[in-house]
């Protein structure tokens, strides 16, 4: 033992070892030298295309172009904004998305998660269905849903109109006439952007709700029966308390991600009609890109920069606390008793009156709808409690598996019905499809759109352009993520506190705020038109995530392991390469399937950068396949089955090391 006393490995020296370490050392940290190696990479990246953009965004808002020349205006592109009916119409439009989305998803996501939590058989299978609408592309989410919502050719109105639902609905008001034009009525057109979002999310929520029940204590539940409390008392007092950590990490980081969404809104409606559904981010793309104005589009990203800055500092400041214990109950400690219980009531009476003034045709459609769900769930959780408070534990179970078995099938035929039609539509003939002739089955099946796909079109290209990037740039992100997220968590030098926390404010910062910097260095360094550009840009949001990911995996790993090496004569760097990587399989197969797929799937970066048909990535290529009001829907359907497929296989194949990485990740993260 003796011989393990001398080595640096034990993180509380004895007194009189810091005499050891030469003045740099004490000055800079221990592991100084090889931290700057291990960290230099993602520092630079970092540092490059993400700080430096930010702060050359706000130069650039100062600026306005005159022509051909640049001029300084300084605060004029800010005020010009109070005036800007548009911009006023973009914000408005991404709170009344952001609230709704997220209030539905929040909803939704706990009913679902409850549902499979209770489940004995096949919870594993149901919940892998439903993370499938979070797994496929978004722009096949999109046009997917644009073709079903399509009034002609669209299965939603046929459907609707034969159940004799969609005249009731006209009916009592939640639609101003039947047939509904879902995407092309100013009144409709927003609601129908916001359901396709909550179709995208509530897997998320599903997934990580389910992850929080998980981790209640269940004697907590065992000792609230024997106590005599009725499942709507445990709800209250158990569950919902065990929950609120990860319902507000959850909520915080989907509100950031949906406030500035951009993709699903410019494919399935480009902001339309009018500006009906056009969210601040659109505003900006349109001055910056659109119009040429670079500083009026830096200003709009810039001026919402606060409000995400609060969301970020917020989630930020859960995140950290959630690693210290007693903390949470240090902050509750700050107000009385009193006070929390009335804070959730004002935050949610407070939220009901802005959106009842942003959006009043809307607010009393989404209470109604809303209300239906919660109204049912908390029926038949009723008069369960109630049979079993009465002995009835077989007719209790009979009412609740029932009750349950419907939710299940309403909520897995919600998930797979889009998923359904774009398979089907993809195996129809053009004449099969203009003729609305067996619109829930192929007759007979046909490969004519895969054919007309690949004939006359660069989609071979644009999915050969997909694989090289995605590739690449995983490649440089997990490199650079194995040895910072390494050095973060093994390694002694100062500011490994502060860059592990600005390594996460840059993951939560939204691509709005780097879009128009880096489309301004890509032009300047001449990258524009060029894969190079996207392989440089796509670590702006896959090498944060990377990293924060890898940090909590590596600290999962027993430090003993690496101290044996070292008393054996290996390197730090050693047994990083011989000790560490191999334990950290799992860790490093979740990072490469998520930074994977995020590059698959990217659109804002790919649609602003490049213009030319030769170097398009499959979400580009797609959306330009569509020319005016010409939509080939049978070419999109087969498209979106054909960039769907490798990632389903990626997430099928990878479930497992993808579960045991995220775990680990975020025990320790």
């Amino acid at each position: 033992m003796t011989v393990l006393r001398p080595r640096p490995a034990p993180a509380r020296p004895a007194p009189g070892a810091s005499s050891s370490l030469t003045r740099a050392q004490r000055r800079f940290g221990r592991d100084w030298r090889l931290a700057a190696v291990f960290i230099g990479p993602t520092l630079v990246l970092v540092a490059g295309l993400i700080l430096v953009p930010i702060a050359g965004s706000i130069l650039t808002s100062a600026t306005e172009r005159h022509g051909a020349e640049t001029v300084f205006v300084g605060l004029d592109n800010y005020t010009a904004l109070i005036d800007d009916a548009l911009f006023h119409k973009g914000v408005l439009n991404s709170f009344v998305f952001t609230a709704y989305a997220e209030i539905f998803k929040v909803t939704l996501g706990l009913i679902a998660a409850l549902m499979l939590h209770h489940m004995r058989r096949g919870r594993a299978i149901i919940a892998g269905v439903i993370l499938l609408p979070w797994v496929i592309p978004t722009v096949v989410t999109a046009f997917t849903w644009r073709s079903l919502l399509d009034p002609i050719f669209g299965s939603v109105n046929v459907l609707l109109t034969d159940s004799g639902i969609g005249p009731g609905l006209a009916a009592i008001g939640l639609v101003d006439k039947w047939p509904a034009e879902w995407l092309s009525d100013p009144a409709l057109a927003l609601p129908s952007v916001i359901l396709v979002n909550v179709w995208k999310g509530i897997p998320f929520f599903t997934v990580t709700f389910l992850a929080g029940l998980k981790a209640i204590d269940s004697g907590l539940h065992e000792a609230a029966m024997v106590d005599g409390a009725s499942p709507w008392q445990r709800f209250v007092h158990i569950t919902l308390p065990g929950l609120r950590p990860v319902m507000i990490v959850t909520v915080l980081l989907s509100s950031i991600w949906t406030f500035n969404n951009f993709d699903l809104i410019w494919l399935m409606t480009q902001g339309g009609p009018g500006d009906a559904t056009a969210p601040y981010v659109m505003v900006a793309y349109s001055k910056a890109i659109q119009q040429l104005q670079l500083g009026a589009g830096a200003a709009v990203t810039l001026v919402m920069l606060p409000i995400i800055g609060i969301l970020v500092v917020i989630l930020v400041r859960m995140m950290r606390r959630s690693d210290r214990p007693g903390a949470a109950d240090l902050g509750r400690r700050r107000l009385s008793p009193v006070q929390r219980r009335a804070l959730p009531w004002v935050i949610v009476v407070a939220s009901i009156l802005v959106l009842v003034w942003a959006s009043p045709h809307i607010v009393w459609k989404a209470a109604l709808v809303l209300g239906v769900f919660v109204v049912l769930a908390a029926a038949v959780g009723r008069v369960v409690s109630a049979l079993a408070a009465r002995s009835k534990r077989l007719a209790a179970r009979l009412v609740g598996g029932t009750g349950s078995g419907i939710a299940l099938v309403g909520l897995l035929g919600f998930v797979l019905a889009p998923l359904y039609w774009m398979t089907v539509t993809a195996f129809k003939s053009d004449d099969q499809i203009v003729a609305r002739t067996d619109d829930l089955w192929p007759t007979p099946w046909s490969t004519e759109q895969f054919t007309n796909l690949f004939t006359g079109r660069a989609f071979g290209t644009w999915y050969v352009n997909t694989i090289l990037v995605s590739v690449a740039s995983t490649a440089i992100a997990l490199v650079c993520a194995a040895l910072a997220g390494y050095a973060l968590a093994r390694l002694k030098f100062r500011g490994s506190e502060s860059f592990t926390v600005t390594i996460l404010l840059t993951y939560v910062m939204p691509g709005a705020l780097l879009f128009i910097p880096l489309y301004q260095l890509m032009s300047g360094i001449g990258l524009n038109d060029s894969l190079w550009s996207l392989v440089l840009a796509y670590p702006t949001f896959t090498l944060p995530f990377a990293t924060w990911l890898l940090v909590g995996y590596f600290k999962s790993i027993p430090a003993d392991l690496e101290e044996a090496a070292l008393v054996d004569g290996c390197t730090r760097f050693g047994a990083f390469m011989r000790i560490v990587l191999p334990l950290a399989k799992p860790g490093l197969l979740a990072v490469a399937l998520f930074t994977l797929t995020n590059a698959w799937n990217e659109f804002l970066f790919a649609f602003v950068f490049i213009t030319k048909n030769d170097y398009k990535t499959l979400p580009v290529g797609m959306q330009s396949m569509i020319f005016g009001d010409v939509v080939p829907q049978g070419q999109l359907a087969a498209a979106s089955l054909l960039i769907s497929i490798p990632v389903v296989l990626m997430y099928g194949f990878g479930q497992r090391f993808l579960t045991e990485g995220l775990t680990a990740g975020a025990v320790k993260g």
